[in-house]
């Protein structure tokens, strides 16, 4: 999150389109003047420069968020749902577009970016139905002649910070929420692909959504700070690395916020010894290279329970082999299984990695350092990498890598290998493969880890359960989306009430003084 100087920009690139903020229901260029470079990572071109908010922007943003709540809030329940339908049926009939756009800016394959969309599609979904699930309890006659009852009332303005690599998913995680919930959000989307967040806000803007209830502050870290400290931004829900989160989690708890700040992750995958390995290569293959490994829930880590480990990377190597990497778009028509990084500054961060391993006594079993595409040279490729014998000491080991880098690590045990996931400091992701449903049973109540998955290599949750982890993969008692999103987006009233008879209003039952707390009796 740098801040980036308008100066740093080539006379060509000045004349490239600017991807603005989305304010009051239209699209704002910063003033100040200040951009950054929007790249596609399949040719390692410019595409376009995107406007860096200055404190102008981030107070009109907040400004018109604030207007659209006070208006938004007093919506009908009805209303509120009806807009949300609308939504839905828009993203449904046109996500073929925002596929298009992820894929042009991020580098995945389309076909990913169409499974992105309906993932954050389901949370759509289940936004539609929240009327159900902030309508409060009643107690009637909980003391004589007295009700106690609940209301869920929205929190306000809330900021959502999102990531490069899920640029709709992440969004929709939360703001379908908090919007059912009667809040207004600031989406702050990365500056790397912050195209999609604009697209979606015009998507709400014909679904019937007023304006200012869904706005897009483009920025750097000068934006996120704007709304960690903003005494108008109840709230602030947050995906991407652990340093940051971490950061995001103190900060806006220090300025009175709730916070639900998702950090990085290790996911390791147990293979017990009994497990069917053609399920586990083709399982292993999807979750390591898949979205080139650019993602919290991919597995970066496989504990084979020996004897399995040679067999198994014979299998994963092969599979390896005929995976096709290259533009995310495809060429007549054929689509790779790969695409690229997303900056050549994360490319060499990757590779730097497996040199990590290389020196610390790890075998490279399938090197894709210096990986090129034919027609692509420029691009910000890097091949599908199978490490084998990878130390535990190792920084390749213990940190995370983001990127398509597969790591075997052998071991003697169940145990061994629960001890290794469990004395990591990252607890998103897990999973075991196995035919042993006691060994299974048991994974699941000892790993210290807060998504599990059996014979399934990236358990991401539906949407009506809640994703997060555990340890230093989340900060903040919240996770996203399900039961936990819209207790995060609401606040709770409880009321005691008490309404007199008039029959009975002037006789001795309620007259009198008496200091003490009221029995029953």
């Amino acid at each position: 999150m740098t801040i980036t100087d308008l100066s740093a920009a080539s006379t060509a690139e000045s004349a490239l389109p600017i991807i603005g903020h989305w304010i009051d229901g239209d699209v704002r260029v910063s003033d100040g003047g200040r951009t950054a470079p929007v790249f596609d990572p399949a040719t390692g071109a410019v595409q376009a420069r995107v406007a860096l908010a200055d404190r102008a922007d981030i107070d009109a943003a907040i400004e018109s968020a604030e207007a659209g709540f006070r208006v938004w809030s007093g919506f009908s329940v009805a209303k509120r749902q009806s807009v949300l339908f609308a939504f839905r049926e828009l993203l449904n009939a046109r996500k073929g577009e925002l596929a298009a756009i992820i894929t042009a800016e991020h580098g995945k394959v389309v076909s990913d970016a169409w499974g992105e969309i309906l993932r954050g599609q389901e949370v759509v979904e289940l936004a539609t139905g929240f009327p159900h699930l902030i309508k409060g309890a009643f107690s009637e006659n909980a003391s004589s002649g007295v009700d106690v009852y609940s209301i869920k009332q929205p929190l306000g303005v809330v900021g959502v910070i999102s990531p490069f690599n899920f640029p709709v998913m992440v969004p929709l995680w939360f703001a379908p929420i908090a919007i059912a919930a009667g809040n207004a959000v600031v989406l702050k989307p990365s500056e790397k692909d912050p195209s999609a967040a604009l697209w979606l806000a015009r998507l709400w803007q014909e679904a019937g959504l007023p304006d200012g209830v869904f706005t897009v502050l483009q920025g750097d870290k000068l934006a996120v700070d704007g709304l960690l400290e903003s005494p108008v931004v109840q709230s602030i829900s947050f995906v991407g690395s652990t340093p940051i989160a971490q950061y995001i989690y103190e900060t806006a708890s220090r300025n009175g916020k709730r916070v639900q700040a998702l950090g990085g992750a290790k996911n390791h995958m147990l293979v017990l010894p009994d497990a069917d390995l053609d399920l586990v290569a083709d399982q292993a293959v999807n979750a390591g290279y898949g979205a080139a490994g650019e993602r919290c829930m991919a597995i970066s880590v496989v504990l084979a329970v020996e004897p399995v480990a040679d067999e198994l990377i014979g299998k994963i190597t092969d599979r390896i082999a005929k995976l096709r990497v290259g533009n995310g778009a495809g060429v007549d028509g054929v689509e790779p299984d790969m695409g690229p990084l997303i900056t050549d500054v994360h490319r060499d961060t990757v590779s730097s990695y497996v040199d990590i391993a290389e020196a610390d006594g790890a075998r490279i079993v399938v090197d894709g350092r210096g990986f090129t595409v034919d027609g692509h040279e420029d691009g910000f490729f890097f091949g599908p990498t199978l490490i084998d014998a990878l130390p535990t000491t190792s920084r390749a080991y213990t940190e995370e890598i983001f990127g398509p880098v597969l790591s075997i690590v052998r071991v003697a045990s169940y145990d061994e290998g629960l001890n290794l996931i469990n004395s990591g400091e990252f607890g998103n992701g897990t999973a075991i493969f196995t035919n042993d449903g006691g060994a299974a049973r048991r994974f699941q109540n000892e790993v210290q880890v807060g998504m599990i998955g059996i014979n399934v290599p990236i358990p991401v949750p539906v949407a009506y359960h809640s994703f997060g982890g555990w340890k230093k993969s989340l900060f903040g008692d919240a996770k996203a989306y399900g039961p936990h999103g819209f207790d995060f987006f609401t606040r709770e009233k409880a009321i005691t009430a008490r309404w007199i008879d008039p029959a009975t209003r002037n006789t001795s039952d309620h007259t009198g003084i008496d200091l003490g707390f009221p029995q029953n009796t």
